[in-house]
């Protein structure tokens, strides 16, 4: 749909600033479906609270709950309050298909759905039910379904924009080799197409080190990228992989640049043996703006933390799951506006939803073309220990000329 029919930025948002203080009549005049009643809308939640990844959910889920208070204190979404309802899955497929088929009929849609084996598993129903979700993932592999709401790059074009960032700056040049250790899965091949695409346009080698979720040794795959003569590493792991591989490069006293997808990075390495290594080292790429971001969102998301948790330590996971909230919401209030809180009035808000301005926490977001990311620029950061939430920016919101490229040519 071109994007000159979308709602115009400031009136998407200027709506929930209102707040709602819908009349009887105005509630009697919208259709509702699951999960919205006379008082209430609920969306779901469904991630790791108790497994492996429940450091990021519950932090992530605090960035929920500092919107839906500031929308709740303005009066909610057409006269109603906006609450969560949440089941942990543990990291277990058959606990979160067992969570889903009970949190499902209770809520308009999934403000978050955690973890890429138990999307896949859940995504054929979500089809059926057209329920609105937003996954914890920013893999282009969930791009052609139109039911999927990602916030911000997909993995290949952060990449891409990681790299760009890398040769600008000298660190790699045309013909030179290029390491990527990525998790075999979604995640990680999806962020391999782009620095295979990024290796193809500037002639450089792509070393590929593929590895497993649970591999927790990557002393071979630094050694083989190392005797390859790397001149700089991409990481498309998870936190615990990239301290263990800038660990072993350390001790090998391998003084190589690594960028790092964010979902690799949490602010918990800054506490381990490898921190000073980490620290030199390590780079992040990122299409939401680090919890230290100057724009105004993350300031907002700042204040509102320090406020509602004081002494708790910040991670970039709250203003990812601030600014998911933050694009949901607005989404839920155009489909009031349209007068039609059902699951159809849903997506149709959503795909009629273009230029929505998160305040820099992203770029502007645009969603009516299915199969293309809704943001193509990413922030570069670095690791700080001094910083909350251990990351501060290198270099602002930017797109590289390749993410152009890519986007219109076929993969």
């Amino acid at each position: 749909m071109p994007f000159l029919r979308a709602l115009p930025t400031a009136l998407a948002l200027a709506v929930l600033a209102a707040g709602c203080g819908a009349s009887s009549d105005d509630k009697a005049q919208v259709k509702t479906g699951p999960g919205v009643t006379d008082d209430t809308i609920s969306l779901g939640i469904l991630s790791d609270m108790t497994g492996p990844f429940k450091a990021s959910a519950l932090t992530r889920i605090k960035g929920y709950e500092l919107y839906l208070d500031q929308v709740n204190q303005r009066g909610g979404i057409c006269g109603r309050k906006v609450e969560l309802k949440q089941k942990d899955h543990a990291y277990d497929v058959q606990k979160a298909l067992d969570g889903y088929f009970e949190l499902e009929p209770q809520v308009l849609g999934l403000l978050e759905l955690a973890g890429t084996p138990m999307t896949t598993a859940i995504e054929p129903d979500i089809m059926q039910t057209r329920t609105l979700t937003a996954p914890a993932s920013w893999s282009a592999d969930l791009l052609g379904n139109p039911h999927m709401m990602i916030v911000g790059t997909t993995y290949d074009l952060d990449v891409i924009n990681g790299l760009d960032h890398y040769k600008r700056r000298g660190v790699i040049k045309e013909g030179d080799t290029v390491g990527h250790i990525y998790v075999q899965g979604s995640y990680g091949d999806n962020a391999l197409e782009g620095s295979e695409f990024a290796g193809k346009q500037w002639n450089m080698t792509i070393a590929k080190q593929p590895i497993a979720e649970t591999t927790a040794d990557l002393a071979a795959q630094i050694a083989a990228l190392k005797a390859a003569g790397a001149k700089a590493v991409v990481m498309s792991t998870t936190p615990a992989q990239t301290a263990a591989a800038v660990g072993v490069a350390a001790a090998l006293k391998w003084d190589v640049p690594f960028m790092v997808n964010v979902v690799g990075f949490d602010p918990a390495i800054l506490k381990s043996p490898v921190a000073a290594a980490v620290q030199k080292q390590v780079s992040v790429v990122t299409s939401v703006a680090p919890f230290t971001g100057t724009a105004a969102g993350p300031r907002e998301v700042a204040a509102a933390f320090g406020k509602r948790y004081p002494g708790d330590e910040p991670a970039i996971y709250v203003n990812h799951g601030y600014t998911v909230a933050m694009v949901f919401l607005a989404v839920v209030e155009k489909a009031c506006q349209n007068g039609d809180l059902t699951r159809d009035g849903l997506l149709k808000a959503f795909h009629d939803t273009n230029g929505l301005d998160t305040k820099g926490l992203t770029s502007p977001l645009h969603y009516s073309l299915v199969g293309r990311p809704s943001a193509t620029q990413s922030y570069i950061t670095k690791v700080d220990a001094a910083a909350p939430g251990g990351l501060t920016t290198v270099e602002e919101l930017f797109e590289s000329e390749l993410v152009k490229a890519k986007g219109t040519r076929a993969k």
